[in-house]
């Protein structure tokens, strides 16, 4: 922790002093036997009151997942990516061509059970199966079973496999709207180093295909590289993040959807990629680098509609490897205007409308994006 450069005014001293004594104490019984799982915990506890939700402790399986992600790599996967909620796991994506694709499942189904076990929430309380004990049951490379619950179905029983597919999922494209010409791209995350890349590709895409109106759908999105997101959000105007860490200043910078050095104040700056109306969707799943990109875009005139974001978007974190194969993020950047006032921790929407999943699973009615689309169709006319 003595590089964290976070918005947190706790004694990081003091609590790193009595967190210290607090593993030795748990740590006697066992002398230099004790577990890592012992340390995690204690560590989890100190970063607790620290109270900066971008500073957080994984552990070896959880950064093991971090770095698949990171580096691309081939691992075994259904092809779905699902988000715990209330009454079971939401498909939040679903590869094309993948095993889960091929199997009938489809985005926004709702999973109350995996190998018939309860999955997601119940009354608040995490059910046995989550999205880790899901990504384990993939890994395993065993088929599995899902019950699945689709608006105007009845309820169905789905056997998925696993095959070697690329551990990241690609920015996708659908298309939407009473005349099916909006555009919507979902990013799931910012961590790849060709996310931006291949969202440029999917809005150049969009606007070959004739799209009135640009969707970027960031609810499930937790983050990533600032290099991406920061990149990504140009399609719409510059981008210039600027931060501050103890090592000094540097400025992430974005130009027609790609990495650039920061603008010199004399060059006009480059048309946009995209001039037309767009919207982007968040909640509370959207945090770190997904903030990042909604805050630009909504500066440059985008609208951001469902809920509030995590509220960790004005900071910027460095990944340590842990003895156990775990990994410490800390915080180590503050994002500020160039007259030095803080940028906000999170974004509020332009509209509220949060995601109904009752209207979702029951009755097909995603009601954020119906929101935006609603917006959008009265500026695109």
């Amino acid at each position: 922790m003595r590089d964290y450069y976070g918005w947190s005014t706790a004694d990081l001293h003091a609590l790193s002093e009595q967190y210290a004594r607090t593993l030795e104490e748990r740590c006697a019984p066992a002398g230099d036997a004790c577990s890592f799982d012992t340390g995690r915990a204690v560590l989890t506890e100190l970063l607790r009151e620290v109270g900066d939700a971008h500073t957080s402790v994984r552990d070896p399986e959880g950064a093991l997942r971090l770095r698949e992600v990171q580096e691309n790599r081939p691992v075994l996967r259904t092809g779905a990516r699902v988000v715990r909620v209330e009454g079971g796991l939401l498909v939040a994506s679903v590869m094309p061509g993948s095993p889960a694709d091929r199997a009938g499942l489809r985005a926004m189904d709702l999973l109350p059970r995996v190998n018939d076990q309860d999955a997601g929430r119940r009354g608040g309380e995490n059910a046995p199966v989550g999205p880790t004990e899901f990504t384990r049951l993939e890994r395993a490379g065993e088929p599995f079973t899902v019950e699945v619950r689709r608006a105007g179905q009845p309820p169905r029983t789905l056997t998925l496999g696993s095959d070697l597919l690329v551990a990241r999922d690609e920015p996708t494209l659908h298309w939407a709207g009473p005349d099916g010409r909006t555009a919507v791209v979902t990013v799931a995350s910012f961590l790849p180093q060709d996310t931006a890349e291949q969202f440029l590709a999917r809005v150049q895409e969009a606007r070959q295909g004739g799209a009135r109106a640009l969707v970027v759908d960031l609810r499930f999105n937790g983050g990533g590289s600032l290099v991406q997101c920061v990149a990504a959000a140009s399609v719409f105007a510059p981008v210039e993040y600027r931060t501050r860490s103890l090592g000094g200043g540097a400025v992430y910078a974005g130009v027609a959807g790609r990495p650039s050095r920061p603008a010199d104040a004399q060059k006009p700056p480059p048309p946009p990629v995209w001039r037309g109306p767009a919207a982007v969707l968040v909640g509370p799943n959207t945090a770190s680098c997904s903030e990042v990109f909604t805050y630009y875009a909504q500066r440059a005139g985008v609208l951001a509609v469902g809920e509030a974001t995590r509220g960790v978007g004005n900071s910027g974190v460095t990944f340590r490897p842990l003895p156990d194969g775990g990994v410490l993020s800390v915080t180590m950047l503050r994002a500020y205007w160039p007259d030095g006032t803080p940028l906000p921790e999170r974004v509020q929407p332009d509209l509220l409308a949060p995601t109904d999943l009752d209207a979702l699973t029951g009755e097909g009615r995603d009601t954020t994006l119906q929101a935006a689309l609603d917006a959008l169709n009265g500026h695109a006319r």
